[in-house]
């Protein structure tokens, strides 16, 4: 659909190249090439798909998986959902604001590289795996995200073979965004698919949507197989539970 003006175009930040690059870098990456679309803009009431994956079709983890306990030994939930924002304490990771509760939701651990890791298995767990993950990957830890926090699947192991032989999976300008809300589209203690609404600093929105799985004791980023990540623009948050650091 085109643009109802040229400068609403060049204005929005999630129309440039630098976010499109960095967001695709976390999303999707086919052997050394990352596919991007281009965003179209979003219809005043339209509502998200919830049934929206970044084209990943992965298969559920084993009941032995499923069944992790927490790697740094936080405790799970039998909740499901998330209908109002939790209360949240923020730091800078980078430039973005990101939620931290190390003794509840995470993350438990903190590397001695700065990559961040171990989420509660529960809603509130992934939603704060979903945050510090495009934080990580918007402030220079996108290869430790593929080679630490990434979910087994052809496509990771794609994606390290490039780390391996030098090529470039975490370059880009990183874009200057915050966290504004969210949306848990789906949630189960072995899979959870989270999107963030983004606010650029020139006050444009955009939404990322990201499924997680959960592996190894803690949640982790499902690469979708297919090129192109779900990132599209919104006009404003009326879809999302508002939360935020900043």
């Amino acid at each position: 659909m085109s643009q109802s003006t040229e400068s609403t175009t060049e204005s929005n930040p999630f129309t440039k190249p630098g976010f499109i690059i960095a967001a695709a870098l976390v999303l999707a990456l086919i052997a050394a090439t990352v596919v991007i679309f281009l965003l179209t803009k979003e219809q005043p009431n339209a509502q998200p798909d919830p049934a929206v994956n970044n084209g990943s079709t992965a298969a559920s983890p084993s009941t032995s998986a499923a069944a992790d306990q927490s790697v740094c030994g936080l405790s799970g939930s039998k909740e499901t959902s998330l209908g109002t924002a939790p209360d949240s304490e923020w730091e800078l990771l980078g430039t973005m604001a990101v939620p931290s509760d190390p003794s509840t939701a995470g993350p438990g651990t903190v590397g001695k590289d700065g990559l961040r890791s171990c989420f509660a298995q529960s809603p509130t767990g992934a939603l704060y795996a979903t945050a510090n993950i495009w934080a990580s990957s918007f402030n220079g830890y996108a290869k430790q995200l593929y080679l630490e926090l990434a979910a087994d699947s052809p496509s990771r192991d794609k994606a390290v073979q490039a780390i391996k032989e030098g090529r470039n999976v975490g370059g880009g300008t990183s874009p200057n965004v915050q966290i504004a809300g969210f949306i848990i589209h789906s949630y189960t203690p072995e899979a959870a698919v989270v999107e963030l609404a983004i606010k650029s600093s020139d006050g444009g929105y955009g939404a990322l949507s990201t499924s997680l799985l959960w592996e190894d004791g803690d949640w982790k980023l499902d690469i979708p197989a297919a090129g192109g990540g779900a990132v599209r623009r919104i006009s404003d948050l009326s879809s999302f539970i508002p939360w935020s650091g900043v």
